[in-house]
């Protein structure tokens, strides 16, 4: 795993807030910081785009619109370019450091890659062209986000001889990625806001007004006003994933908002459609990296 890597690739810190390892790639540097003691305030700033993954500990960001998260592993941040923050480092001692990853990614290089997703998959008209949001994104690794990052580690710090094509074919990934999460944040606050506006939005308040019953495609086409085939081609399109797993993401982001808040699992878990709470806790450990249980307990002591 990344904190594994990381204890090997570590020498005698410099500094205790915020001691700096940082690995060069082609528009692209990736540096692993490291916070032995506890700190409040600690400013944050880049003019390129970055995207911090939390390893081990705790971190509290605040921006300058005062907005305030408490920031775990299995977790990202991403500032968009002169963007400010301040971290505090509640938990940070020396023998167990509080580890970030920050991976900072050239504005021109997302561009390019937005560029790309609109030739090779556009989305609706309607909705405009793939672009990068600049907006403050706090979200959860799924596994495939995780494993990702893990394998970045492993290319950033060892000299291959394919380092460069790996490092660019992995920074295009973790890009598109982001990318395409905005995009469905913004298609589902725009279904919300206006769910008449096309078949699309229509079927994306359908889904949201049923997440505990099984999905019912041909309802969902009929929402839309598109055949079978089309309807799966452009939630593809738009998505990345086909309707059934988007549901599940819906469902298990609604299950950890109602268990930060402190209701009971088992209720969550049938109230949201899932039959089996042993299911329905593999199905969030994989995407929340911890059980339900545990993630109940965090977020209600912080």
């Amino acid at each position: 795993m990344i904190n594994g890597f990381l204890q090997q690739k570590r020498a005698a810190p410099q500094v205790l807030v915020e001691n700096k390892i940082s690995f060069a790639g082609p528009e692209v540097e990736l540096s692993i910081y490291d916070t032995f003691e506890q700190a409040s305030r600690v400013a944050l700033k880049s003019d390129q785009l970055l995207f911090c993954g939390m390893v081990t500990g705790k971190k509290v960001m605040h921006s300058v619109d005062d907005y305030e998260a408490a920031f775990y592993p299995h977790e990202s941040f991403i500032m968009a370019p002169n963007q400010a923050v301040e971290i505090d480092f509640p938990e940070a001692k020396i023998h167990q450091p509080t580890t970030c990853l920050a991976i900072e990614i050239s504005t021109d290089r997302v561009q390019t890659i937005a560029n790309q997703l609109q030739m090779r998959a556009p989305i609706s008209k309607s909705y405009g062209d793939w672009q990068y949001q600049q907006s403050l994104v706090h979200t959860h690794h799924n596994e495939q986000t995780q494993a990702l990052l893990e394998r970045m580690v492993h290319i950033f710090t060892e000299n291959e001889v394919d380092r460069n094509c790996l490092i660019d074919l992995a920074i295009s990934e973790l890009v598109i990625r982001l990318l395409r999460f905005q995009t469905r944040d913004f298609l589902l606050c725009h279904s919300e806001k206006d769910p008449e506006f096309n078949g699309l939005n229509s079927a994306l308040q359908y889904i949201k007004s049923h997440l505990n019953e099984a999905l019912n495609i041909d309802a969902l086409c009929r929402q839309a006003c598109m055949s079978r085939s089309k309807f799966f081609y452009q939630f593809k399109i738009h998505f990345g994933c086909t309707p059934m797993a988007f549901q599940q993401q819906i469902r298990i982001k609604q299950a950890a908002k109602l268990i930060a808040q402190g209701q009971q699992i088992t209720q969550v878990c049938f109230s949201l459609g899932y039959h089996s709470a042993s299911h329905f806790s593999r199905l969030f450990k994989q995407v929340y990296g911890m059980s339900p249980t545990d993630y109940k307990l965090r977020h209600l002591s912080s």
